[in-house]
């Protein structure tokens, strides 16, 4: 980690000397224990801010959309890297103006679970090779990394940058045998009304504050259609169908744009389990198209062209 630190900052910084980027969009120490915040490097004298740890857990290619003309340099794990991809495909941003730092990553902590697990408020954290120790006034304790992973970094597949200009660090293992669509399997198999609670219990939990809209990369409208009063959408309150109506359009404009990074989930202030639904919109564009988000530079997005070839067994024929 360290080693990797340090050339993050020297790149950082021979990028800035050059004058080749305007700025680097990184990751610094957090307010918070656990927790590592983004930040933006504009002067190679600030370049000793810039961390990497197991809890640099945001996609920063969520702040692309908002760089106009200016050519930045950003830090990239794999996630980050296919969002990267799915920007540029669908025209937002300019592969020249991207200098990709890309990060081959092991996984990010899943904080909140390691917050429930200790009695009291976390006063210092240490990482070690693959542990973490927290402390309190009342406690230390040890969590194995491997065991505490976030969800999505526990079923993700591509693990190292799809595209990179500069390479920090080996390229890791990725994870062949993990089943990536075992949670939406599970939610396949249970009954019409299970599966119908299970999306009401969820959904009923959000206050329409609007976090994962504003942390997901791939959320880059002027206006989104629950802002929109003319013509209205969805009402603006917190009943339970404005509440399903706004997490199954949302889920739906991910279809075959989502590159599962979490930075959703992670977002939410009540805890809601937001992936279920977009895995499950992963899964069915990767069974009808055979296509995953951000790993071709050159292909868009399935619901984005047509192919004659595609499958249309969800058509009724009427036969």
């Amino acid at each position: 980690m360290q080693e990797v630190q340090r050339k993050i900052r020297e790149k950082a910084r021979n990028l800035l000397l050059a004058g080749s980027v305007d700025f680097v969009i990184g990751f610094e120490e957090g307010a918070l224990l656990l927790r590592a915040s983004p930040v933006f490097i504009h002067k190679e004298d600030d370049v000793e801010k810039l961390i990497w740890d197991s809890f640099c857990e945001n996609n920063l290619a969520a702040y692309l959309t908002k760089i106009g003309n200016k050519r930045v340099a950003v830090v990239a794990k794999g996630c980050d890297s296919r969002s990267i991809v799915a920007l540029i495909v669908e025209g937002q941003i300019k592969r020249e103006q991207i200098v990709v730092i890309g990060i081959p990553c092991q996984g990010m902590i899943d904080r909140r679970r390691i917050e429930k697990e200790v009695e009291g408020e976390i006063l210092e954290v240490k990482e070690k090779s693959d542990e973490i120790l927290v402390k309190g006034d009342s406690f230390e304790k040890v969590f194995k990394k491997e065991d505490y992973l976030h969800p999505s970094c526990r079923t993700c597949k591509h693990h190292n940058p799809v595209i990179s200009d500069i390479l920090i660090g080996k390229e890791v293992k990725e994870r062949a045998q993990v089943d990536e669509y075992a949670e939406v399997d599970e939610y396949e198999k249970k009954s019409v009304d299970e599966r119908w609670d299970y999306f009401n219990k969820e959904v009923n939990k959000c206050i329409r504050c609007y976090a994962c809209r504003q942390a997901c990369p791939m959320c880059y409208c002027e206006e989104c259609f629950v802002d929109n009063s003319y013509p209205r959408w969805i009402g603006k309150e917190l009943n339970s169908s404005d509440l399903a109506v706004w997490h199954i359009i949302r889920a739906y404009h991910q279809a075959g744009r989502c590159v599962d990074c979490g930075n959703c989930e992670r977002a939410c202030p009540m805890e809601i389990n937001l992936r279920f639904l977009t895995k499950k919109i992963n899964k069915e564009v990767k069974n009808y198209f055979n296509f995953e988000t951000g790993l071709d530079i050159t292909v868009p997005p399935p619901l984005a062209t047509f192919d004659v070839k595609d499958k249309q067994d969800f058509i009724d024929s009427g036969e």
